[in-house]
C-alpha cells in the first residue's frame, strides 16, 4: 500500500470506524484515540496490510482490543484505589517551606536554579554545571551569592515575624 493509498483509506475509514468505536466505548474522545492508535499500528504494517483483504476489519479489531485494554487498566486502577484509598487528610506544606519558597522567589533565576539543583536535588556542583550549561566557577559563584541572599531574606523574614505589627519592638527590646 502506498502512502497515498493509505491516506485515502484513512480519510474514508476513520470517521466510520470512530462512529463504530463510539458505539462500543460510549466515549467519543476514547473512540478517536483507539482508532488513531490502530491506524498508527497499521501504518507500520502497510506493506502487508492490503494482503489481509479486510483492512478496515483489521483496524476495527485492533481498536476494539485497545479500548478493552484501556478499560481493563482503568478497572484495575480503580480496584487498587478502592483497596488502598488515599489518606483523608494530607497536610500541606509547613510555614518553613512556604517561607523558603517565598525567599527563593526573590533570587535571580540562575541563582535560584543553582540553589535548588544543588541543595534540594542533591546534585554536585559539577552536575549543576553540566545541567545548566554554566562553568563550574560560575555555579560556585551563583551558589555563594544565592546562599548569602537567602540568608539575608530569611533573617529579614524572622525580624518581620518577631514584630508582626511593625511597632519597632522585637522580643521585648526596643529597636534604636
Amino acid at each position: 500500500m502506498t502512502e497515498e493509498e493509505f491516506d485515502a483509506f484513512y480519510a474514508t475509514a476513520f470517521p466510520r470506524l470512530t462512529g463504530q468505536l463510539y458505539a462500543f466505548t460510549a466515549d467519543h474522545g476514547e473512540a478517536q484515540d483507539v482508532v488513531q492508535e490502530a491506524f498508527v499500528r497499521a501504518w507500520d504494517r502497510r506493506r502487508e496490510f492490503l494482503a489481509d483483504g479486510a483492512p478496515e476489519a483489521w483496524i476495527r479489531t485492533v481498536a476494539m482490543r485497545l479500548a478493552v485494554s484501556r478499560w481493563r487498566r482503568a478497572r484495575r486502577w480503580l480496584e487498587l484505589v478502592r483497596r488502598n484509598p488515599p489518606p483523608d487528610h494530607v497536610p500541606g506544606p509547613g510555614p518553613e517551606h512556604a517561607t523558603l519558597v517565598a525567599a527563593l522567589r526573590t533570587l535571580p533565576e540562575p541563582q535560584r536554579m543553582a540553589i535548588v539543583l544543588h541543595h534540594l536535588c542533591d546534585l554536585s556542583v559539577e552536575q549543576v554545571a553540566s545541567e545548566t550549561g554554566a562553568p563550574v566557577g560560575t555555579v560556585k559563584a551563583r551558589l555563594s551569592r544565592g546562599r548569602a541572599a537567602l540568608a539575608r531574606e530569611l533573617s529579614a523574614g524572622d525580624a518581620d515575624s518577631a514584630d508582626p505589627v511593625g511597632t519597632g519592638e522585637r522580643e521585648g527590646n526596643r529597636v534604636r
